[in-house]
């Protein structure tokens, strides 16, 4: 594996010792507006807040607390087993917009939460309000269910955010972290239990933070749950030992399986874990994973998970748009296995899968004010949604229209923690060169791996628009190479450098020169709307059509259709689709339904069903305007 070292480690959530490239930490890119702009304006401004408040109502927060004065009983604690965890990805989003913004009223806020976990504490380490007290359960009773050591990899991904955006910092979180990690090696280590926790997360927090504070302990711990996972070292549930990936070894797995967010999160830090120790044969099975999931288990939009049972992937090409789970958590977790292998392989398509994950899953869940959220994302709303309630966390996770609050809300947590820190998923560097993976106005101030400071600026109105303009602000006389990439989609791309234009392959398009302050490279990618049609195995979806422009799916709303259901309706290809005025219309028939005794029969009425134009909108802004159905896979007429 090729070595690529920096002079700093990067205020990012991922900053591995050696790989193909190194990332580019908040302190090195700064997203100054535009599509992301936007919504790391409103995480900041509002869902934090919102989170907040929500966990304070909830007790969530106040477990801590009732811990810390020794008066926590089963009956007072507030939330499921593993409401800790929510709170430690507020601190981590937290940590990340601080990191951002330097937000100092935030900072006060983190610090005081901080004291309250802190105090929870116990003297050997171990750190959660659901057991081990007078009256709860033992410590480490049930692995398959209590989340454990799912919330302790929460707890360190939130000092390893907090010690690189402020490593002088006094709070103490880092410390309390390696105290909780100190213990997790001592009770698990090879003399210790022999067990993996129910619920992956340990693992890619155990490698950060042995990366983070340098001991080689952690690092070694996570590879420990790694090899343990897969063994059946959990019990037997009704859901299968797949659901935890217990079934089968992680060097084994094919193609991931079981709940979407437990395999993601596992994949992720079994990345980790082989570049950490040059396991290349482990490296080459996770990525057969992430080409086979790709290829057969994962919908249009990015989304992953097909099952409401389990919360789980289906069997390949089991994707039902009316019935996609597409947990947002699991979005968030693909994101973080693509990185990972992006980092350590250097390939575009991990980009790609990414910027169509964030753009259709991450994107989706909040609301336009950023205090709403959808916990899973269906492909096809079939009846209108029903208003939840805004002083009422919602029971059920697959709510029909955004709610302020879940009675399971990891995804609200999930998606602040990854808004906050997304200008760490926009750029890396190494020996030779910059590379360019996001697209998003924004400035980079950074160092190659030789020591050559590089400076640019990154303008563009994507993806509203295809250009973007990349401004060399300031370089040294020596020549260097900036990739850009060319996602999937943008066949036709071009490429505009100071010695003239030429075209921009589907992959990286790469400029090597000695540049000058002031040189400027344009990248123009084609954003026509385009017709994308399923593989014929995906069964559920046979005879229909989705339409993409650049990296957004768009989606019929009925809001649009004057009254009528978008089941009642079938696109009329023939038309074609065009643009207009930034608007994505479509022509298609409208076929009311003939209720009647037997719904099957001889298809009828269709070619003299009356036609009108439509627009479509941005998958991700579906259901901001009230109650609506909605289709992103389109019938044929």
């Amino acid at each position: 594996m090729t070595m690529t070292t920096g002079t700093t480690t990067p205020a990012a959530p991922v900053a591995p010792s050696r790989g193909t490239l190194r990332p580019l930490g908040l302190d090195e890119v700064q997203i100054t507006g535009g599509f992301w702009g936007r919504r790391q304006t409103v995480n900041g401004a509002a869902s934090l807040a919102h989170i907040e408040h929500w966990m304070e109502r909830e007790g969530w927060i106040g477990n801590f607390d009732a811990a810390a004065a020794g008066s926590l009983s089963p009956l007072d604690r507030g939330g499921r087993e593993f409401s800790d965890s929510e709170v430690y990805k507020l601190l981590e989003a937290m940590a990340w917009e601080i990191g951002r913004t330097d937000d100092a009223e935030l900072d006060g806020r983190f610090r005081a939460l901080v004291r309250r976990v802190g105090a929870a504490q116990e003297p050997d380490g171990y750190l959660n309000t659901n057991f081990g007290r007078p009256g709860q359960r033992p410590r480490y009773s049930d692995l398959e269910w209590g989340h454990e050591l799912y919330c302790f990899g929460h707890l360190f991904q939130a000092a390893v955010a907090r010690a690189r955006t402020r490593p002088d910092a006094d709070d103490g979180l880092l410390a309390i972290a390696r105290r909780a990690a100190d213990h997790v090696v001592e009770t698990f280590g090879p003399d210790g239990i022999a067990s993996v926790c129910g619920h992956p997360e340990i693992e890619p927090a155990l490698a950060e933070l042995g990366r983070a504070t340098g001991d080689r302990r952690y690092v070694e711990a996570a590879a420990l749950f790694v090899e343990r996972r897969g063994t059946g070292t959990l019990a037997e549930i009704h859901l299968g030992q797949e659901y935890f990936q217990d079934d089968v070894p992680v060097r084994d797995a094919t193609v991931l399986r079981g709940h979407a967010v437990r395999a993601n999160y596992l994949a992720a830090g079994a990345v980790d874990v082989a570049v950490e120790t040059d396991d290349t044969d482990l490296l080459d099975a996770l990525t057969t994973q992430w080409e086979n999931t790709v290829a057969r288990r994962t919908y249009v939009t990015g989304g992953q998970g097909s099952q409401h049972e389990g919360e789980a992937f289906g069997h390949d090409f089991v994707l039902p748009a009316d019935r996609a789970y597409s947990e947002t958590c699991a979005g968030v977790g693909s994101v973080m296995f693509s990185w990972r292998l992006l980092l350590a392989q250097g390939l575009p398509r991990y980009a790609d899968l990414m910027e169509r994950t964030l753009f259709n899953v991450v994107a989706t869940s909040p609301s336009h004010e950023g205090t709403a959220f959808y916990y899973t994302n269906t492909l096809h709303q079939r009846v209108p949604g029903t208003v939840p309630p805004t002083d009422v966390a919602s029971p059920r996770a697959s709510s029909s229209l955004r709610a302020p609050w879940f009675a399971v809300s990891c995804c609200p947590p999930n998606v602040a923690r990854t808004l906050a820190g997304l200008a760490a998923y926009v750029a890396t560097t190494d020996d030779d060169g910059l590379q360019l993976h996001q697209y998003a106005p924004s400035t980079i101030r950074t160092t190659l791996g030789d020591g050559r400071r590089v400076e640019l600026d990154v303008e563009t109105d994507y993806p509203v628009d295809g250009l973007v303009r990349v401004t060399v602000v300031a370089t040294e006389d020596r020549p260097w190479t900036l990739t850009l990439r060319v996602p999937g989609w943008a066949d036709g791309a071009e490429l505009s450098t100071p010695d003239g234009v030429q075209p921009a392959p589907v992959g990286t398009v790469s400029v090597h020169r000695r540049f000058a302050a002031g040189d400027v490279v344009e990248l123009r990618l084609p954003m026509s709307p385009r017709v994308s049609r399923p593989d014929a195995r995906i069964d559920a979806v046979r005879g229909c059509v989705a339409v993409e422009r650049g990296p957004e799916v768009l989606a019929l709303e009925s809001v649009d259709l004057g009254g009528t259901d978008v089941s009642d309706v079938r696109l009329d290809l023939g038309a074609g689709v065009r643009e207009v005025d930034g608007r994505v219309l479509v022509t298609v028939a409208t076929v009311p339904p003939a209720d009647g005794p037997w719904p099957y029969g001889d298809p009828s009425g269709l070619p003299d069903a009356p036609r009108s134009e439509v627009p479509l909108i941005a998958y991700h802004d579906w259901a901001n305007r009230g109650p609506s159905t909605m289709r992103v896979w389109l019938p044929l007429a």
